[in-house]
């Protein structure tokens, strides 16, 4: 189970990086949809962060 945990920042920004790929690949770019997926990556980089020195 720690293992999971260990990567769910990872799982986080490739989340984040699909979000962003969407409106380029489709060419609806929104500012909306530019800062959910940079939302994302943020949320998912500092939780790669503290997951990684909580689990061991």
């Amino acid at each position: 189970m720690n293992n999971v945990f260990k990567y769910l920042g990872a799982f986080i920004l490739l989340i984040g990086v699909l979000i962003l790929a969407i409106p380029y690949l489709t060419g609806s770019i929104t500012n909306t949809l530019l800062l959910i997926g940079m939302g994302t990556i943020l949320v998912g980089f500092i939780a790669h962060i503290f997951l990684n020195k909580k689990v061991e």
